[in-house]
């Protein structure tokens, strides 16, 4: 110190800036959004591979115009069941069945079929076998009928039928034609 009690100018340290943050290692925030970006890719996999699974009915598969016709008739089968309309599940039982024939088949062989002949189509193509020509009637006049006098095991023999065209294996599509 000087005699007067100020320090001198040459022995005071001069102001130093803060050092920088360095990039590594990083901070744990970083390290835990790196984790969860890991397990986020890891169940993004794992689901890919979960939706490619084949179910206990042989045939269909997750995502498939099959699983969403499978889907359709168990919950068509479940209202039919619980007391549902049957004139309004025969006529969506109806339509189902065409988009599954136009699915399997192909458009060209069977969107303009009607009557009696779509079903002997139906009887001819069914990979099951089911006689449609004596049980499908009520297809036919469930549309123009102002009530239809049908029980809930006729309408489940004919949704047990059509299931059945879903789970049988796939028919060969002509290559022509557009579906």
């Amino acid at each position: 110190m000087e005699p007067d009690g100020i320090p001198a100018l040459d022995r005071l340290r001069d102001i130093h800036g803060i050092a920088g943050v360095p990039w590594w290692p990083p901070a744990p925030g970083w390290w835990l959004l790196l984790g969860a970006g890991l397990l986020l890719g890891l169940a993004a996999w794992r689901w890919r591979t979960i939706l490619k699974l084949r179910v206990p009915i042989p045939g269909l598969t997750l995502g498939t115009w099959r699983w969403a016709a499978a889907a359709a008739l168990r919950d068509l089968r479940r209202r039919v069941r619980g007391g549902a309309d049957a004139k309004a599940a025969l006529g969506e039982l109806s339509e189902l069945l065409r988009r599954i024939a136009m699915a399997r088949l192909g458009r060209p062989a069977c969107a303009g079929l009607t009557g009696e002949a779509w079903l002997g189509w139906l009887a001819a193509h069914d990979p099951a076998g089911f006689p449609w020509t004596e049980h499908g009637r009520l297809l036919l006049a469930a549309p123009y009928a102002p009530t239809v006098q049908a029980g809930p095991t006729q309408l489940l023999t004919l949704i047990d039928a059509v299931y059945a065209w879903v789970t049988a294996p796939a028919a060969t599509r002509p290559e022509s034609g557009r579906v």
